[in-house]
């Protein structure tokens, strides 16, 4: 079952309420444990809290704190936007997500209002959220105002650019439509629509859109007088009583609010009385104006009535106090069971709540996005600790990197090189980094010198090495680093910051070797791209891999993969598509790919295949029309390392997109190397891949 769904609207006053009353009654009824978040809502008062999210948690009763359930305030929002940390907000909002996903089967999660400061950067928000939540999405829009067209276009562009940006629209839903229009709308949306998006169309509905005498007596700031047990009165309209009462009493229709100044005891008596005759329509309350209370002799009047509507007093005059009440937005509280009722009810009944369950059952997102997936890197990280050495610790990047590792609590650091030219260059760099965190040897004064010296010697005299030459080795930090691994001393190595590859990973192919049943060491990159991630190997180190190299080299990919939460659809990359190439490098990728389906039958591998044919479903679905890869792969095997390498670096330049790595697979213990131009986020990437590999061993 997915996961979550979003519900987001184009505009404000949208009725949004009643698609998420309905969606949550809905979900009760499929999951044991539903949750609810918005990731921004309106400024609210200190000491209160936001009246939505309180109705939601207290009808459905769920256990969920209220600061729980946001993540931002509309003004939180605009500053950071206003320091430039977009980047900030979004984390933040996926933070806050995740930690009620783990508490929740299934979570309801609501888009913002398009109201007050910063309406016009809601809409990217609104998409950008969905994407990197990777949940599907329920787009709602108002027919209030709106011609036929106007409707239909608004909510086609809606959907059309939720799907540009990669999010599935499962509904879309027109919302305050007139009765009579509503099977011309749906036909309308239905025809403009494609055929898996559902329709739902909810008519106006006077109980949901007007406001409650106590909305009313909350925005005028009112004293209530009489009848506050009866404030959830729906005001139906209202009308002023400044003619006289004769006249007036043919203006009253139901559910009216009357207006009136507070010296007017007629208005109000014949209000009153007018309220239980049965020739009159009932009023939902009075609302007197001036700041005049009604004489004594009148109080005493009315409190001796059998029957009685709240009857409020506010400072304001009876035009400005009019003019007010017109402007005010009904909202659905805790207490207003009436209108929660009816809004599950006028949704269950306009929207295809069978087709929409089964679409939530069914849905599977269709990758990951970078966001999400830097997230879930640091959360593996830090569920189970591990202890990395970073042999080239007096480089700036380094140690920048190193100040971000602690700072997220994500692994115990260990960093080789001069003690104190170490602590010397955090001072220097002003890098605000406790050197007592992190554990900082060298290796000559290392008190495992002689028992690393002597290891290696036994490890490697087969190949005339003598202990004099082990203990030279064991001073080059590369040596000491991963003899640290070996010995179980650190879970991990990353290093090349400094050093070529050759460097770093010599020592790792010496004594620490390959994995059993893998005979080489490969490498991949994760491409972050703007809507996924996708794994490109091998790119960093064998140049012209065999047919049974490339063959490992992509089942050990797949195993990264999976490993890393991505499904594997193996692409094996080639300048020809199926069988229409010949020459022997096609043919090279073309044996790789049967070794493939020989040893690993339940991968799903194409090859040879082009890389538009790998990524673009049309030109897929036109030259490899029965494949499971073509047009949707998620790894990518390049069939020399000239291609893989050429590829990875254009398309990290060109898109933008971030690349972590490259992550070497195939040993017995994580060693992972670094580029000499990488930065401060490649080391803190690779570092944290490093960590997630050693919680496998």
């Amino acid at each position: 079952m997915s996961k979550a769904i979003y519900i987001a609207t184009t505009e404000p006053n949208s009725g949004k309420s009643i698609v998420s009353l309905g969606l949550m009654q809905l979900l009760l009824g499929k999951a044991a444990k539903v949750g609810y978040f918005r990731p921004i809502i309106d400024d609210f008062e200190k000491g209160t809290m936001d009246s939505h999210i309180h109705t939601i948690i207290t009808h459905f009763e769920l256990d969920l704190e209220f600061t729980d359930a946001y993540a931002y305030t509309r003004s939180e929002v605009v500053k950071q936007k206003n320091l430039d940390r977009d980047d900030e907000i979004l984390g933040h909002i996926i933070h806050k997500y995740k930690a009620i996903e783990d508490q929740f089967d299934f979570i309801l999660v609501e888009g913002t209002d398009f109201s007050g400061e910063g309406a016009i950067i809601e809409w990217d928000i609104n998409v950008l959220v969905a994407k990197n939540l990777g949940i599907p999405t329920v787009i709602i829009a108002s027919g209030t105002g709106k011609t036929l067209d106007e409707l239909i276009g608004n909510l086609f562009m809606a959907y059309d650019s939720f799907k540009e940006k990669g999010v599935e629209v499962l509904m879309t839903v027109a919302n305050k439509v007139d009765p009579k229009n509503m099977d011309i709308v749906s036909v309308g949306l239905q025809k403009k629509l494609p055929n898996n998006v559902l329709v739902g169309v909810i008519p106006i509905n006077p109980l949901l859109g007007n406001p409650t005498v106590k909305e009313i007596s909350k925005e005028l700031e009112a004293k209530v007088l009489f009848g506050e047990e009866f404030l959830n009165n729906q005001a139906g309209g209202f009308s002023v009583g400044a003619m006289q009462l004769r006249n007036y009493l043919t203006h009253l229709k139901k559910d009216s609010l009357v207006i009136t100044p507070g010296d007017r005891a007629d208005i109000i008596l014949g209000a009153l009385q007018a309220n239980i005759s049965a020739n009159y329509p009932n009023i939902s309350g009075i609302v007197l104006t001036g700041g005049l209370l009604p004489e004594k002799s009148i109080v005493k009047l009315i409190k001796g009535l059998s029957d009685i509507v709240p009857i409020l007093s506010v400072q304001g005059g009876t035009f400005s106090v009019t003019n007010q009440i017109g402007t005010i937005r009904p909202k659905i509280y805790a207490e207003n069971t009436v209108k929660i009722n009816t809004s599950i009810q006028e949704f269950e009944k306009h929207v295809p709540t069978t087709q929409l369950a089964e679409r939530l059952i069914t849905f599977k997102p269709r990758g990951i996005t970078p966001r999400m997936f830097q997230y879930n890197l640091l959360k593996r990280a830090k569920s189970e600790k591990k202890h990395i050495v970073l042999p080239e610790g007096t480089d700036e990047r380094i140690l920048l990197a190193t100040k971000k590792l602690i700072d997220a609590d994500a692994v115990t650091l260990t960093l080789l090189g001069n003690p104190e030219e170490i602590k010397s260059k955090i001072i220097e760099l002003d890098i605000v980094l406790d050197a007592s965190a992190i554990n900082i040897v060298n290796p000559a004064e290392s008190p495992h010198f002689l028992e690393y010296a002597t290891t290696l010697f036994e490890l490697r005299k087969h190949k005339n090495v003598n202990l004099a030459m082990a203990k030279d080795l064991m001073e080059d930090v590369s040596y000491f680093g991963t003899m640290m691994v070996y010995m179980g001393h650190a879970d991990g190595m990353v290093s090349g910051a400094v050093h070529t590859t050759q460097h770093t990973i010599r020592p790792a192919l010496q004594f620490i070797k390959t994995r059993p049943g893998v005979s080489i060491v490969s490498s991949v990159f994760f491409m972050c791209l703007p809507n996924r991630v996708t794994i490109f190997g091998d790119c960093a180190i064998n140049p012209n891999p065999t047919a049974e190299q490339l063959s490992e080299i992509a089942i050990s990919s797949a195993a990264t993969s999976i490993a890393f939460g991505i499904e594997p659809k193996i692409a094996m990359l080639s300048y020809s598509s199926g069988a229409s190439g010949v020459g022997e490098d096609v043919d090279r990728v073309r044996k790789a790919t049967e070794i493939i389906k020989k040893k690993r039958p339940e991968l799903k591998v194409e090859g040879p295949i082009q890389y538009d044919a790998a990524v673009d479903s049309k030109v897929g679905l036109a030259k490899l029309p029965d494949s499971q890869v073509a047009g949707q792969a998620s790894v990518f095997i390049f069939p020399d390392l000239n291609t893989g390498n050429n590829t990875y670096k254009a398309v990290q330049r060109e898109t933008g997109a971030l690349a972590i790595g490259p992550m070497l697979q195939g040993l017995n213990k994580p060693v992972n190397d670094l580029s000499r131009g990488c930065t401060v986020e490649d080391i803190y990437n690779t570092v944290i891949i490093t960590a997630i590999q050693a919680q496998g061993f």
